[in-house]
């Protein structure tokens, strides 16, 4: 028996755990208490990890598909089949005939997010999607333009701060979001105990909003619209106050034309937001001694995501409270952010191609992942005829899911690197699983860039594997996309790639490492603070590298050196919204999402314990809408929209407001194919089917998943 620290892997929050294992079986989990960040707090998924580890259907050799039946083979022959079916596709029809899709898992994997984009590279496809077009595209193109870089997102300094405005986010579930923050709930609390005020405006009464001081049931789609009326109240009633940011900022006086029309009074009838309460709000938000302003998914997957991340930083910056303790700061990460780089003046452009069938922009390299079908479905040149999937499931979380499921299944070829076969790799030709997060080192290299505390830990994998790291894995794939064939030399593969992080980073390459645990050696080294990986080794618990501290003007990459607080091309959309003030609600009722702390997205519900108990996957609505429908509670409705239609069991709450109906995302684990008992016992329904893929964020294109207009029928 013994006992080994890991970094959770299973979501944002990347808690430290203690792993009791009995030689290779793992016999206990709990909270590492020597962990500086996560300080012994565990969630549900975390408590789990072993269950994942162990599970009887996670893949653990290759898998071929031949006439339609699966056979398990060895390395050899995957890569071999591989090489085989893609390179004649791409000697045919170049490079944009394959597209890449990489999932939500993939950032939580430190030889994915190391090695990734070498395949990425290789590859040099257009055709590039991700989960990001279904989750945080829109921060970080209002990011980008803001402050130059769209990773430079400004988090809440909840250690310090007096006053949290949270928009369409439940940390208390979600343990942050581009805001890493194990034991939230434990943190949002302290700001309670000493004198600090949480305010919190979703739908639906989240946990979050029962443990906040005062919750506004906002209509869905239209937080822009209340935040714009927060910026013309602090301009009506003379509360800008931009301190400390005065000489950093350009851009003020256009906001505030932009703002007139916005008027809390305006905005009213819209929102379902009174306007004196919207006064108010921002009343106090100017007058706390610090404040910071939060939004999270349910603010950036609706049809103006990009507005509303971008006025989340304007009130950031239009009351001072950016880049200050207690207020939004950006996090120092020891490791891979590129916007410790001083002097950087590049600034930040999108749409630099666009998607072949509707026209839709690239952002960060990507295109959204909502036409995805289009691309594969539509005959011409460009058409997409091989699909790369990297540790994700499109084909039940991204939007019209039914639709995406068809068009795969037309694909000449496609690959997975998933440890599932699920709801979409049932469609693969070839399955390449990975370890478990048990048996693989550990460095957060994105999320350490979002913590609301400055950390580095670095956790060795505790178990060995047969299955070869997922570095090894995709080097070889890049062997195959560059013309080097199935058995390419990894190895010296692995030495460029070594040299070129070393070349980016200024320093020598180490000696007397491999793979990733070199890569994040290169990055610490290079990185803002002295030290090495031998350091984090040494460190039980990892090393606390202090609170947030203010960053302006270094962080700032724009081309003007300033905030830019009006950029053309955020701005240019204005106009949409503000012709949303003459919009008169009709009645209809819309689907928003949900979260729930023992799942993410639908990567998890194959786990025992994180599925067991009473049903989750529900509809809620509130009693005056199931009256008014007719719908009993615990009786099945359907809900219908332009794309499909589900049948789901109601559940009646007035924790939610009227008009609105909720449905957890990444259920629906009926595909007929998929090997995952568990998930399949507890199948629940896909809300992904009645997601509209042509509802889209008009800047960024990424999908609409709250404000769906649907309807409800008893079943």
């Amino acid at each position: 028996m013994r006992t080994e620290q890991v970094t959770c892997a299973l979501c944002e929050a990347t808690c430290g755990l203690d792993v009791t294992l009995d030689g290779d079986r793992v016999v206990g989990v709990r909270g590492d208490a020597a962990d500086v960040f996560s300080r012994g707090y565990i969630c549900p998924k975390g408590a789990s990890i072993g269950a994942l580890h162990h599970d009887p259907d996670r893949l653990r050799e290759p898998m071929i598909k031949r006439d339609g039946e699966w056979h398990p083979a060895t390395w050899d022959e995957a890569f071999a089949e591989i090489d085989a079916r893609l390179t004649p596709i791409l000697a045919e029809h170049g490079k944009d005939a394959v597209a890449l899709y990489v999932g939500n898992p993939a950032v939580h994997n430190t030889s994915i997010t190391l090695y990734g984009r070498a395949l990425y590279k290789a590859l040099g496809t257009k055709n590039f999607y991700s989960a990001s077009t279904v989750d945080q595209t829109p921060k970080h193109f209002a990011a980008g333009y803001l402050f130059g870089d769209p990773m430079s997102v400004a988090v809440p300094d909840l250690e310090r701060t007096a006053h949290l405005l949270l928009l369409g986010a439940n940390p208390l579930v979600s343990n942050g979001s581009l805001m890493t923050a194990p034991d939230a709930r434990g943190r949002l609390r302290a700001i309670r105990e000493r004198g600090g005020r949480i305010v919190v405006v979703d739908p639906k009464r989240s946990r979050t909003a029962e443990q906040a001081d005062e919750h506004h049931a906002i209509r869905p789609g239209t937080d822009a619209l209340l935040l714009f009326a927060l910026v013309n109240t602090l301009f009506a009633e003379n509360l800008v106050s931009l301190g400390h940011l005065a000489d950093h900022v350009t851009g003020v006086e256009e906001v505030r034309a932009l703002a007139e029309p916005f008027t809390a009074d305006a905005v009213e009838p819209v929102t379902g937001i009174a306007a004196a309460e919207i006064r108010r709000m921002a009343r106090e938000l100017a007058a706390a001694p610090s404040a910071a302003v939060y939004g999270r998914i349910g603010t950036t997957t609706q049809a103006f995501g990009t507005l509303a991340s971008w006025l989340v930083d304007v009130l950031n910056v239009l009351t001072g409270n950016l880049d200050r303790p207690g207020g939004a700061m950006f996090p120092l990460a020891a490791a891979g952010q590129a916007n410790v780089q001083k002097g950087r003046r590049r600034g930040f452009t999108h749409g630099r191609w666009h998607s072949r069938v509707r026209g839709l922009p690239e952002v960060m390299g990507e295109l959204p992942v909502a036409t995805l079908a289009d691309e594969i479905g539509t005959p011409g040149d460009g058409q997409v005829r091989a699909l790369i999937t990297v540790c994700g499931n499109p084909c039940l979380s991204t939007p019209n899911a039914g639709k995406l499921a068809e068009a795969v299944a037309q694909l000449d070829f496609m690959v997975s690197m998933d440890m599932y076969l699920n709801e979409t790799t049932r469609h693969a030709d070839v399955i390449l699983p990975g370890p478990s997060p048990l048996e693989r080192p550990h460095y957060d290299l994105v999320f350490y860039q979002f913590a609301v505390h400055n950390v580095a830990n670095w956790a060795a994998a505790p178990l060995t594997s047969d299955l070869p790291q997922e570095w090894r894995t995709i080097l070889a794939l890049t062997g195959i996309a560059t013309g080097q064939g199935p058995a390419a030399d990894v190895d010296a593969m692995d030495e460029f790639v070594a040299a070129e992080f070393a070349k980016r980073a200024g320093v020598e390459v180490p000696v007397g490492r491999t793979g990733p645990e070199r890569l994040i050696d290169i990055l610490l080294r290079g990185g803002p603070y002295d030290l090495t990986l031998a350091d984090l080794e040494a460190a039980r618990g990892g090393v606390d590298l202090g609170p947030l501290r203010p960053r302006i003007p270094d962080v700032l990459a724009t081309p003007s050196g300033l905030v830019e607080l009006a950029p053309a091309a955020i701005v240019g959309d204005v106009p949409r919204l503000r012709a949303e003030l003459a919009t008169v609600p009709n009645g209809q009722m819309v689907l928003i999402g949900r979260r729930q702390l023992g799942s993410n997205n639908s990567w998890m519900h194959n786990l025992e314990p994180l599925v067991r108990g009473k049903n989750r996957c529900t509809a809620q609505v509130h009693p005056t809408d199931a009256a008014r429908l007719g719908l009993a509670d615990g009786a099945a409705a359907v809900v219908r929209s332009r794309a499909g239609k589900v049948v789901v069991p109601v559940e009646i709450t007035d924790a939610i407001r009227p008009g609105v109906i909720s449905i957890p995302h990444g259920w629906g684990h009926d595909a007929p194919g998929a090997r995952t008992a568990v998930a399949a016992a507890h199948p629940g329904v896909n809300s992904n089917v009645l997601a509209d893929d042509l509802l889209v964020d008009a800047l960024s294109g990424t999908a609409v998943l709250n404000g769906i207009p649907v309807e409800v029928t008893p079943a």
